[in-house]
């Protein structure tokens, strides 16, 4: 199925956000490697067998930026979860006076998403830099799922939204994500670049996610709108 154009744009988001924001370490709690190191540890005793192979799946910003190297990448479909906005970013990519949004697997649906192969001779080592990344902050649980590809059925880590996280929003409307995602900038940039590389990359691989489809077009309408009225 060909997909539309997108809505968003770089420079679109660049004319509605064109300062730059400072970054506050205060803004978020972040856990230490130390902390992290027994529950990747842990993680990999709950995995269920080596012999497949050790893979991570990926449905927001490890599609276009992922955190290891991989030897081999399919499509593939998660069922019981589906991939919303709905995780609070007080640091990085907003504030928390204007909090951004990332993605989180959710309870219910389907995700469409990319399954990456990683080396599997040390397990810990290859899998910490990612681990260190979705979980420091809190706002994740990391559970082992079935992926299904046209290859065959696989099993990735892959990181759930923590509904215990005071991070959580919740099922927020279109309307509202869109707001918070329109107005939020931190130090890494505005929180509708995210949402551009998600979208774009999704588009690339020829996934459709209504939900990414309809935000991106509502976004780039409240950033139109934000860019006209000046600072």
């Amino acid at each position: 199925m060909a997909l539309r154009p997108l809505s968003l744009s770089l420079d679109l988001i660049a004319r509605a956000h064109p300062g730059t924001v400072p970054d506050d370490p205060n803004a978020l709690t972040l856990l230490s490697d130390d902390a992290l190191a027994p529950e990747l540890e842990a993680m990999l005793a709950r995995r269920a067998s080596s012999d497949g192979g050790l893979w991570v799946f990926a449905y927001g910003s490890l599609l276009w930026s992922p955190e290891f190297a991989f030897t081999e990448q399919r499509l593939g479909t998660v069922r019981g979860w589906h991939r919303r906005f709905c995780l609070l970013q007080r640091r990085y990519r907003g504030t928390p006076e204007r909090p951004g949004l990332v993605l989180g697997l959710d309870r219910g649906g389907v995700c469409r998403g990319v399954a990456f192969r990683l080396a599997d001779t040390d397990p810990h080592a290859t899998l910490m830099p990612v681990w260190r990344r979705e979980m420091k902050g809190k706002g994740y649980d990391g559970r082992w799922v079935a992926v299904e590809t046209e290859a065959g059925p696989v099993t990735a880590l892959t990181f759930m939204v923590n509904r215990q996280s005071d991070r959580y929003t919740g099922r927020l409307s279109d309307e509202e994500i869109a707001h918070k995602i329109a107005t939020a900038c931190g130090h890494l940039g505005p929180s509708a670049e995210y949402l551009f590389r998600t979208v774009e990359a999704c588009a690339r691989l020829g996934i459709h996610d209504r939900h990414l489809w309809s935000l991106q077009a509502l976004v780039a309408e409240r950033l139109r709108e934000r860019h006209a009225a000046g600072p």
